[in-house]
Parts: structure tokens; sequence; C-alpha cells
């Protein structure tokens, strides 16, 4: 953690009215970076989501502004210690779920899209390049998000997963989507319906995550992958255009299937809420005892 605040110590923070996301600007590596906090567990509440939508705004913004100095990169990270994030939020699914709630479920769905999406796309941006640091756990809609990033930096020993299907569900908002395009969609549905979380390692032996940083090494990572690609950043741009002709991604593609999961998930029955509860449960447990073991040590 020290470490990782002395890297936060050299940028220069943004001035917006986020509570649950921080930003910060690299002007030397043309960087933007946002770290999530929401709360009171570290998924991807209403807020978060507006304001990750929000900040993707402000640098698109700020890329078309000749005034302004230029991004080349967005990098999405956590404060949150150990936890990248745990995906959706649970207890707002089982609320609208048990209220058979279809419009707000949409919603929210729709909600989670958006940033995604735009992060997929590098903002519509040629000149960006959006890169996911994962230092904790990424489940679900946390690992959609990781994989949403054109490079997936990870340190070793995180793990990832979709555990969805443990309460007979699938991660309906990109998964299969953004991880079929980087592993095939049949290993991507073996992925998802193994309901298991794997180490950083094991993904990226698949392919799945571009870059394995060491344990509290993830910004330096960041930070040497850019300075490694300044060295023919126009040929890897270039190659990211034609494989973005072969692979596109569609916002209305992402949409269809979120239409389907909000199907699926009107159709779960008591005793898979109880099992998606049972999940909200331990996964609180362990963030509020992860950040109690980092408060003592500090």
């Amino acid at each position: 953690m020290a470490h990782l605040q002395a890297v936060r110590n050299t940028l220069q923070p943004q001035q917006n009215d986020y509570s649950q996301l921080t930003t910060y600007f690299d002007p030397h590596s043309q960087t933007s970076w946002g770290y999530m906090h929401s709360e009171p567990r570290p998924c991807f509440t209403p807020t978060l989501l507006q304001e990750l939508l929000s900040w993707c705004h402000s640098v698109a913004s700020q890329i078309d502004d000749p005034k302004q100095p230029d991004v080349r990169y967005m990098v999405t990270a956590s404060s949150h210690p150990d936890v990248f994030n745990y995906g959706g939020d649970l207890n707002r699914f089982a609320d609208l779920i048990a209220a058979g709630d279809r419009d707000r479920l949409s919603q929210y769905a729709k909600a989670c899209i958006e940033p995604l999406y735009l992060n997929a796309v590098h903002l519509n941006r040629p000149v960006l390049k959006t890169i996911s640091l994962v230092q904790g756990d990424a489940l679900g809609g946390g690992f959609e998000c990781a994989l949403s990033g054109n490079v997936l930096i990870a340190e070793r020993g995180t793990k990832l997963g979709f555990p969805e299907i443990l309460f007979n569900l699938f991660p309906g908002m990109g998964a299969l989507s953004l991880l079929g395009r980087r592993v095939g969609f049949q290993k991507a549905e073996n992925i998802i319906l193994s309901g298991r979380l794997y180490l950083a390692e094991e993904l990226h032996a698949l392919g799945v995550v571009d870059v394995l940083a060491e344990p509290g090494e993830g910004e330096q990572a960041v930070h040497d992958y850019i300075r490694r690609e300044a060295r023919a950043r126009n040929g890897a741009f270039a190659l990211r255009c034609a494989r973005e002709e072969i692979q596109p991604i569609a916002y209305a593609e992402l949409m269809r299937i979120a239409d389907i999961w909000v199907d699926a998930a009107l159709r779960l029955e008591p005793k898979d809420l109880r099992m998606m509860e049972r999940l909200i449960t331990r996964q609180s447990g362990k963030a509020d005892s992860t950040e109690a073991s980092h408060a003592l040590r500090a």
C-alpha cells in the first residue's frame, strides 16, 4: 500500500464531485487514472456506475479540447485493499427480482453496459488505449469490467471469475462478448459455466490477462507497459484497429444479451435467491475483514 500511495503522490488529483471514484491525471505519460471505492460493498452501485460514465465523458472531452493536455491512456483500478470489484449489486438484484421489477433491472443492466462499452471501444477515440489494473478479486461484473479494457494487467495471486452460475444465472453484461473474443466462445462458455475463480497466472496462460505483475507492483507494471509501447506505438495502435475491424464490439449486441439476462434473472427461484444472499454475506464479510486487516497494519 505504501508503494501504491507513493505512485499516486506523483499524479495530479482531478477536481470533480465523485464520491465513489477518485481520478488522477499524469501529464508526463498522458494517463488518466480512476480508482473505484464504492460503498458499502466494493460492487457496482448506481452511484459508481454514474461516476464511471461521467469520467468517460470527461476524458473524451479532454481529448477533444485542443487547449487541454491530451490523454493517451485511461486506467481503471480500485482503492479497495485486495478487491478490484465484486460485480453487480446483488442486494439490489435480489430486491428487484423478488418484486418482479423488470424495468428497473433493465435500467441497471443498461447503466452497467454504458461505461463498459465506452471502455471497450476506448471512448471511440483512436488516440486512446484503456487499461484495467486488477490488484484484487474481480468477480462477475468486476471481471467483465476488467475484460473491457484494451489491456488487462493483473497482479499474481489475484482471483478472477464468474460465480453467477452458482445461483443459476449467467454474467450478462459483456462476459461472453469480451471473453469470447479473447479465448474463443467455447472456452469462454466453459469458464463461465464452471463458476470457479481463476488465478491471474492461469488466465495469463490462457491469453485473458495480458500482463502479469508482482503483488504490489501493479502501478509500476502500467508505467512499464506504457514505456515499452512508446517504442512502437504507431504499429500497436494500427494492429488494434485491424483487430477491431475483424471483431467489433457492438452496443446493440451487449444490450440484447442484457435483455436475455433480465429474463433469466426474473425466472430465478427462492432457492437461487438464497444462494445469492449467501454469496453476498461471504463477500461482505471478506471485504470487511480485509479492510480491518489493512487498517491494523497501517
